[in-house]
């Protein structure tokens, strides 16, 4: 008898086990075969699933090829995504390689939320220049907390690796923005097993991210892959995003690497395939004429008509006047100092003893700035190169030296040219030819350390609001204070809600804490909601602040 009740109640024990298994959160079933997560306290989270096979051998500039591996074993989504192999700004010492060349992975993070059955989700498109950054750089511990949707980060191949170009079908580019292409359809088709909402897509991006988040929405079927974006401190239209001149930096690529002087695309991309990664990556410090100046030396290009799997054809200016892109709701945003990102560089110790950077900008003006401000292979002569860098010093600083009390302006004309003034025009162009609603916003409240101290290793000097002083608001990074002030938290809080609450707007409607945004499409003014730490308010302009 009793040997009967113990074989009952282990039954029952095996059968409960058993149940409890199948509804396990960290086990998810896909396509591949089962994978499992880690439980982070307040949230559950899945890392590094690839996406697409490894770009590696005859597979190095090429299309991604979507993964298709299936997985005896239950894969283990507990380890933190590689970066993609880069040259990284913020690695220190002479050598700033970083990474690896197999990193086409999603990383998702989902909160322990048990108001909720399914969540709207936010891909996250890292920024970094199209040369350096990564997933796992940007913080999720702030989100999380808030438990309002799931985040998906992205990996995506980065430098030459990702957008080294000849300008033709053999080698024509932008591997880095069909990487981001293929993990948002991955997103799409695979959410919902993690309990997220295929329909509810946001996609946001910072700086590059931003800059990705624009072009991907000029892709005419966006619309099939998410449902809104936001690009912030970066869209396509600014001048650092998509260049002119790959082909001469593709060639100049291989005959560093010791490829020669190939003749002919198709040569030099075969040579290129046989060569290091590491090596092909390192060669972007040949490309910096110093520091890590001009930021991005390989970055998106317009692609020939007939290269096969073509991502972008026309200059975005182009398509955005053709009306065929992803009409969805879109919000584009700067702050009052974007260029503090550039400038603040500029304030490190330079090639002359006893003087900075920016005291030899004084010599090296016409040399140095059609770099700095990704002109120079849009100009047709030097002539007119050095007229336009004439006319850009005499508007900014007149008959001034550059030096420390000089900088405020300088950071001006970078903020000005590498930022703002694209930030309008993309959302001038969106308001004529649009027929989803554009938004827009300015942020003006300056973090106690950000980006501008990081790159100067000063702080005597006022920067104002920098590059990321916002977005690192909501996504945690080295580069500013983890220790938000009382302000900042408040400000975190609403971002975080308007993230969510965008995501699942059926009307495309947009809101930041009080504030409802004004849609810009059909309106004789621009529409900008500034944010400050002391709120928000909705403002009109004939012409940006």
């Amino acid at each position: 008898m009793n040997a009967v009740r113990l074989f009952f109640a282990l039954s029952c024990l095996w059968i409960g086990s058993s149940a409890g298994d199948g509804n396990d959160p960290l086990l998810i079933e896909l396509q591949h075969g089962q994978l499992r997560g880690r439980d982070n306290g307040n949230y559950y989270s899945y890392e590094a699933i690839p996406y697409a096979e490894p770009p590696l051998g005859d597979l190095r500039f090429e299309a991604p090829v979507p993964y298709k591996q299936k997985w005896t074993d239950t894969f283990d989504a507990t380890q933190p995504p590689v970066v993609c192999l880069q040259w990284d700004q913020f690695t220190q010492g002479d050598n700033k390689l970083a990474g690896s060349e197999d990193c086409l992975t999603v990383s998702i993070y989902k909160p322990k939320n048990t108001s909720r059955r399914s969540f709207p989700v936010v891909g996250h498109i890292h920024g970094g220049a199209f040369m350096f950054g990564g997933a796992a750089l940007n913080g999720h511990e702030n989100v999380m907390r808030e438990g309002q949707f799931i985040l998906v980060k992205i990996s995506y191949r980065l430098g030459p690796l990702g957008f080294a170009s000849t300008g033709d079908t053999d080698l024509p580019g932008n591997y880095g923005l069909k990487d981001q292409r293929l993990a948002l359809q991955w997103i799409r088709e695979n959410i919902a097993n993690f309990g997220g909402e295929p329909k509810n897509i946001l996609v946001i991006g910072h700086s590059a991210g931003g800059a990705s988040v624009h072009l991907q929405l000029l892709r005419e079927d966006f619309g099939k892959l998410a449902k809104a974006g936001i690009s912030f401190s970066g869209n396509a239209l600014d001048p650092w995003v998509v260049q002119k001149g790959s082909r001469g930096r593709a060639f100049e690529l291989g005959r560093i690497v010791g490829c020669g002087l190939s003749k002919d695309s198709a040569t030099l991309k075969s040579c290129l395939k046989s060569k290091p990664a590491g090596e092909i990556v390192t060669a972007v410090r040949n490309f910096l004429i110093f520091s890590y100046t001009p930021f991005t030396p390989f970055g998106p290009v317009v692609e020939p008509c007939d290269a096969a799997d073509a991502f972008l054809i026309q200059n975005p200016v182009d398509v955005i006047k053709s009306g065929k892109f992803g009409q969805v709701p879109w919000a584009v945003t700067y702050v009052t100092e974007d260029g503090g990102y550039t400038a603040a560089s500029l304030l490190e110790g330079g090639n002359k003893p006893g003087q900075t950077l920016l005291e030899e900008l004084n010599d090296r003006w016409f040399d140095w700035a059609p770099s700095m401000l990704f002109y120079r292979d849009s100009m047709q002569c030097i002539g007119e190169m050095d007229d336009y860098s004439w006319k850009l010093r005499q508007e900014y600083m007149g008959d001034r030296r550059f030096n420390d009390e000089s900088y405020w302006d300088l950071q001006q004309l970078f903020t000005d040219v590498l930022f703002k003034n694209s930030t309008q025009d993309s959302l001038q162009l969106h308001r004529k030819y649009g027929t989803s609603p554009a938004y827009s916003f300015v942020y003006d409240n300056p973090a106690d350390k950000g980006v501008g101290q990081a790159l100067s290793n000063r702080r005597d000097v006022k920067f104002g609001t920098v590059h990321g002083d916002d977005y690192f608001l909501i996504f945690e990074n080295g580069l500013r204070n983890p220790q938000l002030r009382p302000d900042e938290e408040v400000i975190s809080k609403n971002f975080i809600k308007m993230l969510g609450d965008f995501a699942v707007s059926d009307k495309g409607i947009l809101t930041y804490g009080e504030c409802t945004f004004q849609d810009n499409v059909g309106s004789e003014t621009f529409n900008l909601l500034s944010i400050t730490r002391d709120g928000c308010e909705n403002k009109q302009y004939v012409e940006f602040p």
